[in-house]
């Protein structure tokens, strides 16, 4: 087994890049992988949150950028099956890290010009580094009648001039995703379907991803 390592990054604060490698980690724990999730944040939200979660789940260990090697030797060596690792904001040469590191890079995105703006320099570093890569476009307003609010069409069309590569499946701004990591949960193990169909087929993308690139890894 080859251990897959995802990094979950945005260097522009409040996007939402906890919450989501949060809701990765128990995605893939809740399909029976053992997985582990690094916390690199200083704020160590994501070891707080699996920490208030009272039945099984995945493991969590803070670390930096400078010992996220040695967690990632290490979780080999107890033949984890996923690393997930929680970048924090802002912090350059820590992002740049988990991104060398990484089999994909996770880039998590408002739809807002701001948001938009900052994304541009995160996804120059992963393209610089040459990481597979997509782009979750996060807290936006639900389509209504299977029609995108103006600001939602307006990033969509500046990523796709960035040449960004955005992921199928877009999460709405639903107030599950943070009420369920309160209680440790995923929107999952919660009772809100739609939430729990966005996560489902955002970590099914997720997975053929990372599948593949495992597959490209394994000797001939």
């Amino acid at each position: 087994m080859i251990l897959r390592t995802v990094a979950v990054i945005a260097l522009k604060g409040g996007s939402g890049k906890t919450t989501l490698a949060t809701h990765l980690a128990l995605a893939a724990h809740l399909r029976g992988l053992d997985t582990l999730l690094v916390d690199i944040d200083p704020q160590h939200s994501a070891r707080d949150v699996l920490g208030a979660r009272d039945e099984p789940g995945p493991a969590c260990v803070t670390s930096s950028g400078s010992t996220l090697l040695a967690a990632q030797f290490a979780a080999v060596g107890v033949r984890k099956d996923l690393l997930i690792i929680d970048t924090p904001a802002g912090a350059v040469e820590n992002v740049s890290e988990a991104i060398v590191l990484a089999d994909l890079a996770v880039m998590v995105v408002r739809p807002t010009l701001l948001d938009i703006a900052g994304l541009a320099r995160t996804f120059s570093i992963v393209r610089r580094l040459g990481k597979p890569s997509t782009v979750v476009v996060n807290q936006a307003p639900v389509a209504r009648e299977s029609v995108e609010a103006p600001l939602v069409k307006r990033a969509l069309r500046a990523l796709d001039y960035m040449q960004a590569p955005v992921a199928p499946v877009i999460l709405r701004s639903r107030s599950v995703y943070q009420t369920a990591l309160e209680r440790g949960r995923s929107a999952e193990e919660m009772s809100d379907r739609a939430a729990a169909r966005e996560m489902a087929a955002l970590w099914d993308f997720i997975e053929t991803r990372i599948a593949a690139r495992r597959t490209d890894a394994e000797p001939a």
